[in-house]
């Protein structure tokens, strides 16, 4: 997209949102899903250097093997990077990387590097998902002051977005199989590099992937979450559960604690905005698990347009259940060797915090991949202007299941030198379980007694 109708396109979304107009995109603008925009809203066509190709429909279901355990074969294992981008040549492609990018450069100049692959644009989404999404495109509305949704279904609910909170709601909403239980791993460094493990295991549903879903029934909940800590043994049994909501104006979200050794239920109203993420030694807030969640309503959301960037994609080497823990996580970043960056067009927008508002990040930058809605790339800055964390997300297409999710998200503090690492699962029993078959009473405060049993 060119720069002038890029800023048009910005200007034109500002004054919308600052005028309160909240409407779906018309019919012939929807109809350009699945032509000139992919069925969930990225530009089909590549660029004019041809160094992004044309969407072709995403990988086949079975572009790869799957093992016992339920880890992906690497589609492009055979593949050697294009370039590598260090220290010394970052200034080359300095337009086509983001401050949080050349801001590593210059903390770990020695040891950070962006190795650059072929791209591949690999996601698609399944039938239904599509199906919704094109109808969300003509009837979903943000609600009052963009903190809820009006008229939605399943995923993507703005595939052609009019505003910077229409794209950060897109993130949000974006697929995640329905449904998921997975086994993963969180790392928080030492500067040296020494560190310990907590285990996690999660449970996740969106509430129309529920096996009792009752669509006559009206619900506020946009999907449930259920995290239990399973190691070390002085956090293991407690376990969180979150309701999180729609319309966030007419109900915040919901959030319960289990602690195991007191063996009772509290309300949780702090697992919200910039409270701390479970045993994350203070390395991230709640808002920061999966890149970002939560209420948007603290922040002014500018949209920037679209650039070209190199992101990490297609993560499956580090994803691999030959590597260990070890091999991942060393001093001051995880292993740049293992990971894999594209170039790819992403949505910026910037998140500035409102007058009169509290938060530890005073601006957010984003960047969301076109092709998933996935938040790729957020760089954080305090209250004095200073960026200060810098988030980069690992992802891959989950092709035998038709999901885009993440391998590995890093957080990296550029004043401590230390960084948190959450998602890895390399080690564990087995991948993503997705589509289970999740029922509503799994999801209540009555249930997380069972489910701290040590």
């Amino acid at each position: 997209m060119k720069t002038k109708t890029l800023m048009q396109t910005g200007a034109l979304a500002l004054s919308l949102l600052a005028g309160g107009v909240m409407a779906a995109v018309s019919e012939s603008e929807a109809a350009k899903l699945g032509t000139t925009l992919t069925p969930i809203g990225a530009e089909k066509a590549g660029n004019a250097a041809g160094t992004i190709p044309a969407w072709t429909g995403g990988l086949p279901k079975n572009a790869g093997a799957v093992d016992a355990k339920g880890f992906l074969a690497d589609p492009f294992a055979n593949e050697k990077p294009l370039f590598t981008i260090t220290a010394q040549n970052a200034e080359q492609y300095k337009d086509k990387l983001t401050p949080g990018q050349l801001a590593m450069f210059k903390r770990y100049p020695e040891s950070y590097r962006i190795p650059v692959f072929t791209t591949h644009r690999t996601a698609t989404l399944p039938a239904s998902v599509l199906e919704a999404t094109k109808y969300n495109a003509t009837h979903t509305r943000l609600l009052s002051g963009g903190n809820g949704l009006d008229d939605f279904r399943t995923a993507n609910a703005f595939p052609i977005p009019q505003n910077g909170l229409e794209v950060i709601w897109n993130h949000i909403t974006r697929y995640r199989g329905g449904s998921v239980r997975r086994q993963v791993t969180q790392a928080t460094p030492q500067v040296n590099g020494s560190f310990n493990l907590v285990y996690f295991q999660e449970e996740f549903a969106f509430r129309d992937a529920l096996k009792d879903y009752d669509a006559s029934k009206p619900s506020n909940v946009l999907f449930y979450f259920k995290q239990r800590v399973t190691a070390p043994s002085r956090l293991a049994g407690n376990v969180l559960l979150v309701h999180e909501t729609l319309d966030q104006v007419k109900e915040p979200r919901l959030a319960w604690l289990y602690n195991a050794g007191q063996r009772r239920v509290r309300r949780a109203p702090q697992v919200s905005y910039d409270g701390p993420g479970t045993a994350a030694d203070g390395m991230r807030t709640s808002d920061q698990l999966d890149m970002y969640n939560g209420a948007p309503d603290r922040y002014n959301w500018k949209l920037m347009g679209k650039k070209e960037l190199y992101i990490p994609y297609n993560s499956y080497r580090l994803d691999s259940p030959n590597l260990k823990y070890a091999d991942i996580i060393k001093a001051g970043h995880i292993n740049q060797d293992l990971s894999r960056y594209e170039l790819h067009r992403v949505w910026h927008v910037e998140a500035t915090l409102k007058p009169g508002e509290r938060h530890i990040y005073a601006k957010r930058d984003f960047y969301i991949d076109e092709d998933t809605w996935q938040a790729v790339a957020i760089d954080h800055y305090d209250g004095r202007g200073n960026l200060w964390r810098v988030g980069e997300a690992h992802s891959q297409y989950y092709y035998d299941s038709q999901v885009p999710w993440y391998t590995l998200e890093a957080l990296y503090d550029l004043q401590s030198g230390r960084y948190l690492a959450l998602g890895m699962k390399n080690e564990e029993r087995k991948a993503y379980e997705f589509g289970y078959q999740a029922t509503e009473s799994e999801f209540t405060p009555a249930a997380l007694r069972q489910s701290g049993v040590r």
